[in-house]
């Protein structure tokens, strides 16, 4: 995962004020449990996993690279995020020392469902062992967090007027947006909050707990210039819309692989409500309620059932399986390296 030699990585860390026998222990434990539990998901879910493969078998293989390469740009269009954000604090990376590690966030977001902190945590550390200071590895990390919720936002107001405007919008639906705006509201604002508060905003009896004072302390450390720059986290806000409209274009490029045409539109609903349900749901990976409700969209929007179920499952299996491989991959280099 990291193209330091181990030498470098103890000086690294003195560096920021870690201790290296304490970093590293802390590493192996962390990277242990994500390859442990996609080894779990992997064994659990195996019958997905064939299911993906006999779709493909029969799907129009000129359809399925053109998905495969829509999700690869989700790919770059994040590890353009993290280089303009390194750009802007002066602590540059290329671009392909990025990419691994956007696989490697979105390999541990997957298997370890925390709200994107597993991956979020496993993005500061592979930052600050590449040379990057720690105040503009947690400067990444905060705006990537504002970015992608003022992203998700737009998305779901733009799928709202969709509805509105080609099919049916219910009660339910506009209630199950307005709670997740509320919701897009309030993790940007809190992490702002916590920014500028630090371990003085936080109520007395949490704040006697060193992990949680450590942490807003961490938060703090990021520079105010980057984090509330208006102009930056509006260019990582359509970098994070592209993300969006790839992932769209590859349920739409499905459903194409199956034979079935189906307008941009549809596809568009069916991502973002279904990523809608999936953040405000409690269950990991979304497995189940991601499917159904982007097949009930579809259907909504005028698909045929079995080629909604089908393409439904392809996408998952391009969005979901395909970094989870490519992650146990890299984690499995990082292991033999260290």
């Amino acid at each position: 995962m990291s193209d330091d030699s181990p030498d470098s990585r103890p000086a690294v860390e003195a560096k920021h004020g870690a201790d290296p026998s304490d970093a590293g222990r802390w590493r192996r434990w962390f990277l242990t449990l994500l390859f442990v539990a996609a080894l779990i998901v992997a064994a659990l879910h195996w019958a997905d996993v064939e299911k993906f493969a006999e779709l493909a078998r029969a799907a129009k293989p000129g359809w399925l690279a053109a998905a495969l390469l829509l999700q690869l740009s989700t790919y770059a269009s994040l590890s353009l995020e993290w280089s303009l954000v390194l750009r802007a604090g002066g602590s540059p990376l290329s671009f392909w020392s990025l990419l691994p590690l956007t696989i490697t966030k979105l390999f541990a977001d997957q298997v370890v469902p925390t709200a994107g902190v597993s991956g979020n945590i496993l993005l500061v550390d592979r930052l600050i062992d590449r040379g990057v200071p720690r105040k503009n590895a947690v400067a990444a990390v905060i705006l990537a967090i504002i970015a992608y919720y003022v992203s998700y936002a737009a998305c779901a107001l733009a799928a709202v007027v969709l509805l509105w405007l080609l099919s049916d919008l219910n009660g339910w639906l506009v209630g199950l947006v307005s709670v997740f705006l509320i919701v897009a509201a309030a993790i940007p604002a809190a992490a702002l909050w916590m920014h500028g508060k630090g371990s003085r905003g936080v109520p007395s009896w949490l704040g006697r707990s060193a992990s949680v004072r450590e942490l807003l302390e961490l938060i703090g450390e990021a520079p105010e210039a980057l984090v509330r720059s208006p102009r930056l986290i509006g260019q990582l806000a359509l970098l994070n819309g592209a993300v969006f409209l790839a992932d769209a274009a590859t349920v739409q490029v499905c459903l194409y692989a199956l034979g079935v045409q189906a307008p941009f539109e549809a596809a568009f609903v069916a991502l973002v409500m279904a990523s809608i349900v999936v953040t405000l749901g409690p269950i990991p990976f979304g497995l189940g309620t991601f499917e159904g409700t982007s097949i009930g969209m579809l259907r909504l929007m005028g698909i045929p059932f079995e080629a909604a179920l089908s393409a439904t499952l392809l996408f998952r299996g391009f969005a979901l399986w395909l970094p989870l491989i490519g992650g146990m991959f890299l984690m499995r280099r990082g292991f033999r390296r260290r």
